[in-house]
């Protein structure tokens, strides 16, 4: 394998971030995974690796990875919404209760908000508001 340079880092992250966005997950990791043994700090890489092992249905390596980004970033609302996702996926709904709450505390995106179950007039934020609730 010719040698591995930061120019061909960065090239190999925009390759993965395009196989990502062609739905080849897989590619995407393998790709990154030279990247992030190069540069371990770079939380770039290992969210969009994290977003790969999630469309790959790799749960747990896309919770760790998520982890180790929220450890660095713990106000990335992104990352917290995209491990409540994988945790919800993995059948753990009252974990991914609490990061859904902090990413929408954190950055209130529509989304955000939804998936947390806050709702606009609503004290506790148990529930979202449904259709029998009389709005339009």
């Amino acid at each position: 394998m010719p040698e591995r340079s930061p120019a061909t880092h960065v090239i190999d992250y925009r390759a993965a971030e395009q196989l990502l966005a062609a739905r080849d997950p897989r590619g995407a990791i393998r790709l990154l995974d030279s990247v992030i043994t190069a540069h371990p700090e770079n939380t770039a890489a290992r969210l969009l690796r994290a977003r790969a092992f999630f469309l790959a249905a790799q749960l747990r390596a896309a919770e760790l990875e998520f982890q180790i980004v929220l450890e660095r970033e713990p106000d990335n609302a992104f990352a917290h919404f995209a491990l409540a996702r994988t945790l919800e996926r993995g059948s753990r709904p009252d974990e991914a209760l609490r990061h859904f709450r902090l990413a929408a505390a954190l950055e209130p995106r529509p989304e955000f908000l939804e998936a947390a179950r806050f709702a606009p007039g609503r004290g506790n934020g148990d529930r979202a508001v449904g259709p029998d609730d009389g709005v339009p």
